[in-house]
């Protein structure tokens, strides 16, 4: 591109200019991403984690981007509504979620850890889900996008991966369909993601070997983010139902 060359404009398509689009997880990793690729798109923001969120919130204001957070565990009772008392929201990244350190059965207690995983990655995406949808499509319509796992197709992408994260990202899909088809007739559109292995916080001292991998590397938070993103964008708007594989190749389906 020449010196002189003007940028293009970004499409319509591609814009969330003027959409209000909640973030959960957005303290780190794949949320934190997120939040920054829908503030790029112009989107207000509202982010959510149980972890401090000034450094993204600065980082994100600094851009001129509107963005207000709610710092809290969405396990809590009422969260949903705490996240609705703060206005109307037009699109919804859910990317919290949690992944055991050890194998299930090598834990502590077995039992806790694996309904600490459920609550957390499937009941509630349910509950959060559930009630963005009736407050979505009482404004007309919106996106909600739900963070999976190349896990949940495959069992995992190596013998370490924890047996109750799979079923619990498993689950999850079944979750983000259960919601397309009970709110897709009234414009809430519901879509996943399903990444493969991620360089983030979560993923730190993993065993999997970069190498094996297709790509020979692990993924980077900003590659998913910039999928999940656009599933929030009009371009997506005859997309719902749908898991978006985004891993590197590692699963071929």
């Amino acid at each position: 591109m020449s010196d002189t060359a003007q940028p293009i404009p970004l499409p319509g398509a591609l814009s969330l200019a003027n959409r209000r689009i909640v973030v959960t997880g957005a303290a780190s990793g794949i949320g934190r991403a997120t939040a920054k690729s829908a503030a790029a798109l112009g989107a207000t923001l509202l982010l959510a984690d149980r972890s401090p969120l000034a450094s993204i919130e600065s980082e994100i204001a600094a851009t001129g981007a509107s963005v207000d957070t709610l710092e809290g565990d969405i396990t809590a009772d009422g969260f949903a509504d705490q996240l609705l008392a703060r206005g109307p929201v037009d699109g919804l990244a859910h990317c919290a979620g949690i992944l055991g350190r050890t194998p299930l059965l090598k834990a502590d207690n077995p039992r806790e850890r694996f309904m600490q995983t459920m609550d957390v990655n499937v009941l509630a995406p349910i509950l959060l889900g559930s009630a963005m949808v009736e407050h979505m499509a009482s404004r007309g319509g919106g996106s909600i996008v739900m963070i999976g796992s190349v896990a949940g197709r495959t069992g995992g992408t190596s013998t370490a991966t924890p047996l109750d994260y799979s079923a619990s990202k498993g689950a999850l899909h079944v979750v983000v369909r259960w919601l397309s088809r009970n709110a897709v007739g009234r414009g809430v559109l519901v879509n996943g993601v399903a990444p493969g292995p991620v360089q983030t916080a979560m993923t730190a001292g993993s065993t999997i070997d970069p190498k094996s991998l297709p790509r020979g590397r692990m993924g980077q938070p900003e590659e998913i983010a910039w999928m999940i993103t656009m599933l929030l964008t009009p371009a997506a708007s005859y997309v719902s139902g749908a898991i978006l594989d985004c891993n590197g190749g590692s699963y071929v389906g």
